[in-house]
């Protein structure tokens, strides 16, 4: 008994032996394992001594330069639609969307995209000073995809962006873009020209022609701003980016500035572009390639305009209910025409009251007619 006694007293000591030696190994890797800061604090420690950087290089300053002269004239602004409070008849603005713009001139002109104020009830504006103001529309061209708002603001507190021209850019050039992308006030990004003479689509069957291509970074909320050169000159309306994801992807589309001048000073001028017209109305498409036409379909024309004058010849049902096709038009001043957006491409070209030559086919011969192109209301 007593030696199972003195047994299970040693059994015991052996138990916290190894216990202790188990512990103290723990000990051990936690001490040598987790860090320990303490160790390594310096009382003594100083600031180290800053490299002196030296001039910045002239890129960095030409950027700089750009920014602070053309950031003054770029704009946010806020797209408000009128919605209905829930449970009453209330109604009240609430923000649709948000864009870029810019102050065209000292009297409270801006300039963005249509879609950036589509379908709204009102604007916002926020100039670059923080002060915001109440934008009302003067005209919007949803073909090119410009609109111009106005804003009651001081003239001392408007600074016009600077403009330049789009005709003599070349691929390579660096460009810099101004906007409020995601909401984010103020943003400089850079790039070059990628491309020249792009196409982009506004609205169905119509596209705005000799677009810039920029790998300048534009995303939602970029729209409306400016694309300037590196002369600081405004030379596009950033308007469009080409990604599946809806954000930037290398590939972003400025409308050009030679383009906007001219809508621009017509929109402040008139509330609306003067487009050239013959005061016909085609067939879709879809009809006049069914049929095996190398043109457009004349299907109306309207008596008193520019092509009843020369003898136009509209679709028509004859006595027995047959159809009769009327002219196809394939070419407006020298410009082959295959398609609708074909025939208002070409007829962009052109002014009211210039004289074009329009190539037709009647009964499958050609001819070629005079007309003076008119302003389409």
């Amino acid at each position: 008994m007593n030696g199972d006694k003195r047994f299970q007293r040693r059994l015991l000591w052996v138990n916290l032996l190894l216990l202790g030696v188990i512990g103290a190994f723990v000990l051990w890797t936690f001490w040598t394992l987790v860090p320990k800061p303490w160790r390594d604090l310096n009382p003594a420690e100083t600031l180290r001594p800053v490299t002196a950087r030296g001039d910045l290089a002239e890129i960095e300053k030409t950027t700089i330069a750009i920014f602070r002269k053309a950031s003054p004239s770029v704009v946010h602004i806020t797209n408000l639609v009128n919605a209905a409070q829930p449970f009453s008849m209330n109604v009240q603005q609430v923000p649709q969307d948000t864009g870029s713009g810019f102050v065209w001139d000292k009297n409270g002109h801006v300039v963005t995209n249509f879609h950036v104020i589509r379908g709204g009830a009102a604007a916002v504006i926020v100039l670059a000073d923080g002060s915001t103001w109440h934008g009302r529309l003067v005209g919007a061209y949803p073909a090119k995809d410009l609109a111009v708002l106005a804003i009651d603001a001081p003239p001392a507190k408007l600074q016009p962006i600077t403009v330049g021209r789009s005709a003599n850019l070349q691929v390579g050039q660096m460009v810099f873009a101004i906007g409020n992308p995601f909401g984010l006030d103020q943003t400089l990004t850079t790039g070059v020209v990628s491309a020249l003479g792009r196409e982009i689509q506004t609205t169905p069957g119509r596209n705005i022609r000799n677009v810039i291509q920029t790998d300048a970074a534009i995303n939602p909320g970029n729209s409306g701003g400016p694309l300037l050169d590196s002369a600081g000159r405004l030379i596009g309306i950033n308007s469009s980016i080409l990604s599946p994801s809806g954000a930037f992807a290398g590939v972003g589309f400025a409308i050009p500035v030679d383009e906007v001048n001219q809508v621009v000073t017509e929109l402040i001028r008139n509330g609306k572009v003067a487009r050239p017209g013959l005061g016909i109305a085609l067939a879709p498409d879809q009809l006049s390639q069914r049929l095996g036409l190398d043109g457009v379909l004349v299907m109306r024309v309207d008596p008193g305009g520019p092509g009843a004058a020369v003898g136009l010849r509209p679709t028509e049902r004859d006595l027995q209910g047959d159809i009769r096709l009327g002219d196809v038009i394939t070419a407006i001043g020298g410009e082959q025409v295959k398609s609708t957006e074909d025939y208002f491409n070409a007829l962009e070209q052109h002014k009211p009251g210039e004289q074009v030559t329009l190539t037709i086919e009647r009964n499958g011969q050609p001819q070629k007619v005079e007309v003076t192109l008119a302003q389409e209301t």
